[in-house]
């Protein structure tokens, strides 16, 4: 999953950035609304984290733009879960933001492990999901536990393995390709080997067998649909 920290202090950015990075999420951070907006609309975001007393204007700015504009191909969907994070904590500053499209309010100061409840919240609305778990026949992962098992025994999976897996559980039945991949894998500029996603598959298929994941030669991978009742 990849996320984009839209914050103008340096050190509550790091902060997070750390902090979403240790959780599995490859992200990025941008200070200001001329960035996050460039950003945007040439990358592909999961989730946006959004500030909204920037340098260059209001935060929400850059919502109204992301809620009233879907880029074709490149870029972040208009739909993409946004969750507001400022010290604005006036009654009518939450109303205002959660009309401008935000799907969740956060005050700073705000615990990191709430966050990350209310980011894995928003997903789980974003795909129509209620359940906390997700399940494709006997496997189960558990995004905030980062805990996968197969048929109720645990399976050991590296970081990247487990955020590959989730991704294409998430997208199932749907085939995405190798850079899809890859974005969602890495954040910009972090150096990656040309095979990594091939290694990682290989990885996943050796744990839990060459039925999860399929390959679609020349276009890319994905979870098929599980068959009912399983």
């Amino acid at each position: 999953m990849r996320a984009l920290v839209i914050e103008d202090d340096a050190g509550i950015a790091r902060g997070m950035q750390h902090a979403l990075t240790q959780a599995g999420y490859a992200t990025d951070v941008c200070d200001t609304v001329a960035g996050a907006w460039g950003l945007l609309r040439a990358e592909r975001f999961d989730l946006v984290l959004l500030d909204l007393g920037l340098p260059d204007g209001d935060g929400r700015t850059v919502l109204q733009r992301l809620r009233a504009v879907n880029p074709s191909g490149s870029g972040t969907p208009a739909h993409t879960p946004v969750i507001i994070m400022t010290a604005r904590d006036a009654v009518n500053d939450r109303i205002a933001g959660l009309d401008s499209g935000a799907d969740d309010y956060l005050v700073k100061p705000f615990d990191v492990n709430e966050l990350l409840a209310r980011l894995r919240a928003v997903q789980r609305r974003s795909v129509g999901r209620a359940q906390p778990t997700v399940r494709h026949g006997a496997l189960e992962l558990d995004p905030a536990a980062r805990v996968v098992t197969l048929s109720g025994t645990p399976v050991a999976l590296g970081v990247r393995e487990f955020n590959l897996l989730h991704t294409l559980l998430q997208a199932s039945p749907r085939v995405l390709s190798k850079p899809q991949l890859e974005a969602a894998l890495y954040p910009l500029g972090e150096g990656l080997e040309s095979n990594a996603i091939e290694v990682h598959v290989h990885h996943l298929r050796r744990k839990l067998g060459d039925g999860v994941i399929r390959t679609l030669r020349g276009v890319g991978y994905f979870v098929p649909r599980a068959e009912a009742g399983e």
